[in-house]
């Protein structure tokens, strides 16, 4: 079964060995107060200390070295909610590339601020990301940019997908993995590593209720387009193309559950990573605590939750932890 799909177990395996030595191995910790609360084991894969803050460095490093010294040349281009368009930036400068990252409006200014000081060209585009992906296509086209897409890429997926294999060779008898779930690269290629390996374990997707474009597209067998919403988990934002070819199949055969999270338990897994892990994310690296804390997880057996960011504006960390900060509710506030 995996082995039709657009990324195989060997395409992952040999991006471990590319980008060897170029992205950190993660640790992976027990959560002695998540134990307690799933009444199982539960591991914590602390993502959030990659490099640039995210799992996303992983995907880009294995796309820009996939490239001919040519194409690298002409420079690299991506639409981008941050983290994507920060890892691309790094990876493209480490390989001597300049890289130009289109953004929407409603990606927070500190992920915009870092990927300037790594040196990429910025484009702040419309208010969402398919808008931003169409300043990315006028510069493929007009300018001979090459594209690399934030998730629905083979040499992409097959990078992020190299998280998977780290999680399933430390803990082989890991029953259910719990990955943010956006566009669907990280999944995807989570899911194609671990069930590569066990195809008993279960890979479920976790993603925010506003906005949620794959959830959405998989229940409707296509994919759609959503309105894209703020929210905490602001990285699971934007849409997954309409036109996509390789994310929206693997995620469909490959995923066995998709939940979704309400603004309120995203923040209380905010909370919860910083009060009891002692640990800063993102509201879309905290979507695996939350979904645990609010009962929305059954497994017989190991759990591992994907903690996948930290690139968070602190003063919003600061307002969640507090509580003080509003919650994005039903009425679009």
């Amino acid at each position: 079964m995996v082995s039709t799909l657009p990324v195989s177990l060997e395409d992952i395996r040999a991006a471990a060995r590319r980008i060897a030595g170029r992205i950190v191995e993660t640790p992976m910790v027990q959560s002695a107060s998540l134990c307690d609360i799933a009444g199982v084991p539960v591991w914590l894969k602390l993502e959030h200390h990659q490099t640039t803050g995210s799992f996303k460095l992983r995907g880009a490093t294995n796309a820009v070295l996939s490239l001919s010294p040519a194409e690298r040349s002409r420079g690299v281009v991506a639409a981008s909610t941050g983290n994507h368009g920060r890892a691309l930036a790094y990876a493209a400068k480490a390989e001597g590339a300049v890289a130009t990252i289109c953004m929407s409006r409603l990606v927070p200014e500190n992920k915009i601020s870092e990927i300037r000081r790594l040196g990429a060209e910025i484009r702040i585009v419309g208010s969402s990301q398919d808008e931003a992906q169409q300043e990315v296509d006028r510069l493929v086209g007009e300018e001979e940019l090459v594209m690399v897409p934030p998730f629905d890429n083979p040499a992409v997926v097959a990078g992020q997908g190299t998280l998977g294999l780290e999680i399933i060779n430390a803990l082989p008898e890991v029953a259910t993995v719990l990955v943010p779930l956006s566009g669907g690269g990280l999944a995807a290629g989570v899911a194609a590593a671990i069930k590569g390996v066990n195809p008993t374990t279960k890979v479920i997707g976790l993603t925010m209720e506003r906005g949620a474009a794959m959830k959405a597209s998989l229940d409707a067998g296509r994919p759609v387009q959503v309105e894209e919403r703020p929210s905490l988990a602001d990285s699971l934002g934007g849409g997954i193309g309409l036109d996509n070819c390789v994310t929206f199949a693997m995620c469909r055969e490959l995923l066995d559950d998709v939940i979704l999270l309400t603004e309120a338990e995203i923040a209380a897994g905010m909370r919860h990573a910083y009060a009891c892990e002692r640990e800063i994310v993102e509201g879309a690296g905290a979507v695996g605590i939350a979904a645990l804390l609010a009962g929305k997880i059954r497994s017989g057996g190991p759990v591992v939750a994907i903690l996948s960011g930290r690139n968070v504006d602190m003063e919003q960390h600061r307002r969640v932890i507090n509580g003080e900060a509003a919650m994005f509710g039903e009425d679009g506030q």
